[in-house]
């Protein structure tokens, strides 16, 4: 799950990054409006945490501008103050819920996970190829039914590959998508992981499901 946070102040968007970090997302950020309208419009994103006082464009405006140009991703709103008008105003303007700074994280977690979940209603929770299954409600992985034993980012990298199965994905796509940097700096990593997650997923199969492309990425695809 890829999230944009929209938020001007560095110690809390540095908080609240780590606080999403640790639960496997992978989060961009943005620091005033008109940034923030220009990546949301550039790259897909699952979720957008989008505070309403912002530099230039504030956040509601932001929000109506998203909504105006038919992108319908979450919109989960952050304001500082605890006025009913500002939160129907956000409401109002295409937000999908409002928390109110401060605010405890364990509220806020369950916030942007009510509303990954809603984004995914009527999608089943339960991702499957051949005889590997993977369910992201519970994070667990199997194969011919029987689990598979994953580090967290072996599960986020599982994930992803298995909500773009037949695609080629490239080691770019990899670093930001799973381990929310930059390609130069996780390109041997990525290369280690894929094995580690290889060795897990097809080991003492006959039918291989992860297949690396030398020189353009890997794809996961039933042969």
């Amino acid at each position: 799950m890829r999230i944009l946070l929209v938020e001007d102040e560095r110690k809390l968007s540095g908080i609240i990054k780590r606080s999403l970090k640790e639960v496997n997302y992978a989060v961009d950020l943005a620091d005033n409006g008109d940034e923030a309208l220009f990546i949301a419009e550039s790259h897909p994103y699952d979720l957008i945490i989008l505070d309403i006082m912002l530099p230039g464009k504030d956040g509601i405006t932001v929000c109506r501008n998203l909504r105006k140009n038919k992108n319908d991703t979450p919109i989960l709103m952050l304001t500082a103050r605890d006025d009913e008008e500002d939160k129907i105003t956000g409401l109002d303007s295409g937000a999908d819920d409002y928390i109110t700074k401060p605010f405890s994280y364990p509220e806020f977690l369950a916030r942007v996970r009510a509303l990954l979940r809603r984004k995914s209603t009527g999608k089943s929770s339960r991702l499957k190829l051949a005889d590997l299954e993977l369910d992201q409600l519970t994070r667990k992985a199997y194969r011919a039914g029987k689990e598979i034993d994953l580090t967290p980012k072996e599960y986020s990298l599982l994930e992803y590959l298995m909500n773009n199965v037949g695609e080629v994905i490239t080691r770019t796509m990899i670093s930001e998508h799973v381990w929310d940097g930059d390609f130069e700096a996780f390109s041997n990593v990525i290369n280690v992981y894929v094995n580690y997650l290889k060795k897990k997923i097809d080991h003492g199969h006959t039918k291989q499901l992860i297949h690396s492309l030398r020189g353009v990425g890997y794809i996961l695809k039933d042969e």
